[in-house]
């Protein structure tokens, strides 16, 4: 009997270590496993849902890629990928307690949030920006005061528009959308005057409205912000593992063509493009791979 309790002992002993050794390695993880969990997004602008559990977009199919060079560089003859829709309020949370391995949605990398996550080199740079009602006769900052604003819970977009300048001694309301396809449908049915959020998110969403016409973006860009993969917090192995397959699909042109194909081309549902043509700012983050947070950029 003593050796039995002993035998379990050692067996428990043995998958605590393990455990504990894949919490902060997350290569072994997805070697014993044979699966890795993405975190996806429903209504983004760089990843969003078709139904029926199908995701898409540049930031969801890049992910793709980035698993079949981790699969290539683990020789796993396959690797099932799990798809994990995350919110902009739990996709930190998901990460760090191990239900997402890697989040490709559309997260800024900031230094509050490199407390807690890891991200990966930037692969887009985001500018934030007002959405509007075409007829509104809203064109920038200004003409926010006495408005009702939206933005999306868990963003930090209408906090970048009480630090700009502009803003000063302007009033308005804000509500809260609780994901970006409810946000802009405050906007779309009147209840809010405008949408703050990421130009690609606005773009995207107007693309996918029923009107594209009667919507417009507007004003100044409110904050540069690099957007990038997330990961658990010093996993340097795994880290440089979805850095260097980044950095491979910069050099091959096969990022860039992703770009083409989601912002350029007519995309799902409504084979309608978005229109947002590759931005500078996101040129120089391809050409100068780097995980600088959002503090290292300058708002011109």
């Amino acid at each position: 009997m003593m050796k039995k309790h002993l035998l379990a002992f050692a067996v428990a002993a043995v998958a605590a270590g393990s455990a504990f050794a894949q919490a902060g390695d997350t290569l072994a993880k997805i070697k014993s496993s044979g699966s890795i969990t993405l975190g996806v997004r429903e209504s983004s602008g760089l990843g969003y849902t078709l139904g029926n559990g199908k995701y898409v977009g540049f930031h969801t199919e890049m992910a793709e890629h980035v698993v079949s060079d981790l699969q290539k560089q683990l020789g796993l003859a396959k690797l099932e990928i799990k798809y994990q829709p995350v919110t902009s309020q739990n996709r930190v949370p998901l990460v760090q307690n191990g239900t997402v391995d890697l989040e490709c949605g559309s997260t800024t990398n900031n230094q509050s949030r490199q407390k807690d996550a890891s991200f990966a080199f930037t692969t887009y740079v985001e500018e934030v920006r007002i959405a509007v009602k075409a007829n509104s006769g809203i064109t920038g900052i200004k003409d926010l005061n006495g408005k009702t604003i939206v933005t999306t819970t868990g963003t930090t977009s209408v906090q970048t528009l009480r630090k700009n300048k502009r803003a000063d001694g302007l009033t308005f309301k804000e509500v809260m959308g609780k994901d970006h396809a409810d946000s802009f449908l405050m906007l779309e049915s009147g209840r809010a005057d405008a949408f703050i959020m990421d130009g690609s998110i606005l773009a995207a969403n107007i693309s996918k409205s029923k009107a594209p016409a009667d919507y417009k973006v507007v004003g100044e860009v409110l904050s540069v912000e690099p957007i990038a993969c997330m990961l658990r917090k010093d996993d340097t192995a795994f880290k440089k593992a979805v850095d260097d397959s980044i950095v491979r699909q910069i050099k091959d042109g096969s990022l860039e063509k992703l770009y083409d194909k989601w912002f350029m081309q007519p995309i799902p549902p409504n084979n309608v493009k978005v229109g947002l043509p590759l931005s500078a700012a996101t040129k120089d983050a391809w050409a100068n791979p780097n995980d600088k947070p959002m503090e290292a950029y300058e708002v011109k």
